[in-house]
């Protein structure tokens, strides 16, 4: 794969995990509408995971069939309650013995974030393992790989695009799987179904572009 290819591809990439998050904030259809939001999910995935695709075009589909109250009431039930949550969308929940939010596994996700150099802003009200959070992290961190690529400052592409192995496997990859299982069994909105397939798939095949022949030099030599 040459340089180029890989940068389009990993911009994709990055693309997906920006527009996923986007659709777990309460939905609005005037703003999903004007942002062509789910059109560009599914191009970029079909660039990167064809497999996932095929669900955000039935969320393109369905998305069209509810309102925007039919929509919201799905998403409060499933996410934020005022009673109990159908599918917390907290890693600590998945990951912590007891299903408490701010476990311990929410405490190592504060230390990535920090070696990454970010800290939580403090008028952010959501907690730093929450769905939409872990998302856009992984899209920063396919930001900045792609940036220092462009830099060809390879050493630091590799240590971003490490962080984003080390991010999926110790965390986003081990909550992923049940809390889409709850969300499909928690609901008969079809939109909401068709996420969770999306986010599954998708996630279970996202991982760093084939590395061009000058990041597999760097590699051969750390």
């Amino acid at each position: 794969m040459e340089i180029n290819e890989f940068i389009v591809r990993e911009k994709s990439r990055g693309d997906c995990y920006k527009f996923l998050s986007a659709c777990f904030y309460l939905p609005q259809k005037e703003l999903f509408a004007e942002e062509n939001l789910l059109n560009n999910l599914t191009k970029s995935l079909e660039i990167v995971s064809p497999d996932a695709a095929v669900f955000s075009k039935q969320m393109e589909n369905t998305f069209l069939s509810y309102s925007n109250d039919d929509l919201t009431v799905a998403f409060a039930k499933l996410f934020v309650g005022p009673f109990e949550l159908k599918a917390p969308p907290y890693g600590s929940v998945y990951l912590d013995m007891g299903r408490r939010v701010m476990g311990d596994s929410t405490i190592d996700v504060l230390e990535v974030y920090k070696q990454a150099g970010l800290s939580m802003d403090e008028e952010f009200k959501e907690m730093p393992d929450h769905i939409t959070v872990e998302l856009e992290f992984m899209y920063y961190l396919i930001f900045k790989e792609v940036e220092a690529v462009e830099k060809s400052e390879f050493d630091t592409a590799l240590k971003f695009i490490e962080t984003q192995e080390l991010f999926l496997d110790k965390f986003f990859k081990r909550w992923i799987t049940p809390f889409c299982d709850r969300i499909k069994n928690g609901t008969d909105n079809e939109f909401y179904k068709s996420l969770a397939d999306c986010v599954s798939a998708f996630i279970e095949s996202s991982h760093p572009g084939n590395l061009p022949d000058e990041l597999k030099k760097i590699t051969a030599q750390a």
